[in-house]
């Protein structure tokens, strides 16, 4: 039996549930004993619902007359929910979705960086300085929770100085995996310098030259795809 405290109860509902379909411990078309899973996980019977209904919300989980409440298919999860994407990192690794997210970058973050350096304002280049020059801390006090910031920070000051709402919004997707692929290739690798690459970005979108910074971009993300390779052990 899970022991659970009485604070964040419907939190940790939710996750742990959430944790056993997205491991395949709960496949997809399975049914869920849901009474089974309420004495098992010591919750109450509104507990469980409360916790189903925001997972039914996610596209995890249905229910149908007769069949009852069951795993949904992955084509229809909400794969691009926050929530979702940091469940899948709780306790491993996902290497193919690591790939998928270097893809979906190699898309959004260079053509990202070219409207950015036709439109950045002042206080757009006062955050990606601040952010560099936390990251340059991190790097040189070794501090990889603050690099793992830092680095969020960067790209997301990118993204605003788009001043396009809707790239802006990419920052939930991008930000989340972003994080787990941090934690990894920083922790194993922390004496490799990420400051060059990202100034090289920083510094072509404050003169205002658009293809220089797609360039530069570019490789800043192949750099971490070969960073994330060294750690994974991918090919």
């Amino acid at each position: 039996m899970t022991n659970y405290t009485r604070r964040g109860l419907h939190g940790q509902t939710v996750r742990e549930v959430a944790r056993r379909i997205l491991t395949g411990e709960l496949p997809p078309g399975a049914t869920i004993a849901v009474t089974e899973l309420e004495a098992e996980m010591d919750v109450s019977r509104t507990a469980m619902r409360e916790a189903l209904k925001v997972l039914s919300a996610k596209g995890l989980v249905g229910a149908r007359q007769k069949r009852g409440t069951f795993v949904r298919e992955r084509s229809d999860w909400n794969l691009l929910d926050a929530d979702i994407i940091r469940w899948q990192f709780a306790d491993r690794s996902d290497e193919a979705f690591l790939d998928n997210l270097h893809e979906l970058r190699g898309i959004v973050e260079p053509a990202g960086v070219r409207l950015a350096a036709e439109r950045r304002t002042e206080a757009d280049l006062r955050a990606i300085d601040a952010a560099l020059a936390k990251m340059a801390t991190a790097q040189a006090e070794g501090d990889t929770t603050l690099a793992v910031t830092a680095d969020l920070e960067f790209h997301r000051a990118l993204l605003t100085a788009t001043h396009n709402e809707l790239l802006e919004r990419m920052e939930v997707l991008i930000e989340t995996g972003l994080a787990t692929r941090d934690r990894l290739v920083h922790g194993a690798h922390p004496h490799d310098d990420p400051v060059p690459s990202h100034r090289a970005v920083a510094e072509a979108v404050r003169r205002g030259f658009p293809a220089a910074a797609e360039q530069a971009m570019r490789e800043l993300l192949d750099k971490a795809k070969n960073d994330q390779r060294r750690t994974t052990g991918g090919s």
